[in-house]
């Protein structure tokens, strides 16, 4: 299930061009929120070591490596053999981001690695709200946003919606660092509203 290994400029991350279509072994791996956190934070700023991402997500170390390779069994990350020692192994993502369609793989598998998707960016906002916003500069601060909108559509226009978002972003990520950029987090998230109506109850007999 591997892609092809495309090595980045040093120093750089990899390319949106690099982005991974998930199979249903990927799915599997991904369908756990920590796993999808680390992987999204090696993504994010680059190689760490187990235990600077234990730290970081205050997990032990034992299971933060753990994590580790099970996401490098899957073809997500790999070792970073340039860096690091005996005591200390360095991963790296092999890709910039994951692609999955659920109209094509919207079984169990597909839904746990949502769920896991949602539980992770619930986590990224947590983790904002008591480390980030307190503390960003004010000119970061002044143009981020915390927003959520409710839009009535029916799943054809969802679809055209979504494509249309997705589309500017594939832009934004495919333009080089410059001076004074930093990275920053884009969630987007899209699903009905309510759960479908309960049952009516079965009258007295």
């Amino acid at each position: 299930m591997t892609q092809p290994r495309k090595e980045p400029p040093e120093g750089q991350l990899p390319s949106a061009r690099d982005d991974i279509a998930l199979d249903t072994a990927a799915l599997r791996v991904l369908a756990h929120p920590v796993r999808l956190a680390l992987l999204n934070e090696l993504r994010r700023q680059g190689p760490a070591t187990a235990r600077r991402l234990a730290r970081q997500f205050d997990l032990d170390s034992g299971a933060a490596s753990y994590h580790l390779r099970k996401l490098a069994e899957g073809g997500l990350i790999e070792e970073d053999t340039g860096r690091g020692n005996r005591r200390d192994r360095w991963w790296r993502a092999l890709h910039a981001g994951s692609r999955h369609d659920p109209a094509e793989s919207g079984g169990p598998d597909g839904r746990a690695y949502t769920r896991a998707v949602a539980l992770a960016a619930a986590e990224t906002l947590r983790r904002a709200a008591t480390q980030i916003v307190p503390v960003v500069a004010d000119e970061w601060f002044a143009v981020s946003t915390f927003s959520d909108f409710t839009v009535h559509v029916t799943p054809d226009e969802l679809a055209v919606l979504k494509g249309e978002v997705l589309a500017v972003l594939a832009r934004y990520r495919e333009r080089p660092p410059t001076d004074g950029s930093a990275p920053v987090v884009v969630q987007v998230q899209a699903f009905p509203a309510e759960g479908p109506a309960a049952p009516e109850p079965a009258p007295a007999p």
